[in-house]
């Protein structure tokens, strides 16, 4: 009973990475932060996915380069289920054409193998408390990519309802579905339908591109 106290305090995540020697590495440096627990460790796709349709983690750190079923595949598959959890690519590859894709495929954030050990503890508690997490070397990056749909985005920016303007502010400073809903005193069903819908109008593809685009507006 003790030990389901202690759980539910702490920020889950599941590792989906093909190598052992990387997941017990990682594991470990996240087993000295009080707040983050590893419940689940996968080495391929298919079972990750299995492991989080029955653990639905609060986070979950995904490689991209494995064998079988790579990490937009299998961000793919998890984004056809009912997860509420959060999905970090977490990869060797700084090229933008990769973080472009993963963002666009609905992934929550992009983070490198090369982070410090402080920095990348840092970025999972960021991205447990909502917030979007892209490794700062490649955030012009991402800023690059997003220019050539600004214009379009901007117009129909005016089509936005005022309850999807207030949410797509709070997506901005990186809320979660769940705080914004608190925030505004909403169900947090009616705040994913508003996402949605405030997502389409925009021509973005997922939350980390809309909380950039609001940013490079300001």
């Amino acid at each position: 009973m003790e030990n389901t106290n202690i759980t539910n305090e702490k920020s889950t995540i599941l590792l989906i990475d093909d190598h052992p020697m990387l997941r017990n590495g990682v594991k470990q440096l996240i087993s000295l932060e009080p707040s983050l627990l590893v419940i689940g460790e996968a080495g391929d796709g298919a079972t990750g996915i299995k492991i989080a349709e029955e653990q639905d983690p609060d986070l979950i750190l995904l490689d991209l380069n494995m064998p079988g079923m790579n990490g937009f595949e299998t961000l793919d598959e998890l984004r056809k289920r009912e997860l509420s959890g959060r999905i970090i690519l977490f990869t060797v590859s700084n090229y933008g054409e990769d973080l472009v894709n993963a963002l666009k495929r609905g992934a929550d954030g992009y983070l490198l193998k090369d982070m410090e050990p402080e920095e990348l503890i840092t970025a999972l508690k960021e991205a447990a408390s909502g917030k979007m997490v892209v490794s700062p070397a490649l955030t012009s990056v991402l800023a690059e990519s997003l220019k050539a749909t600004r214009p379009q985005t901007g117009n129909n920016l005016l089509s936005l309802t005022p309850r999807e303007a207030d949410i797509l502010e709070l997506i901005s400073q990186g809320l979660a579905n769940k705080m914004i809903a608190r925030k505004l005193d909403i169900a947090e069903s009616t705040v994913k339908v508003h996402v949605k819908h405030l997502l389409k109008k925009l021509n973005l593809k997922s939350r980390v591109e809309a909380a950039v685009w609001v940013l490079q507006q300001k």
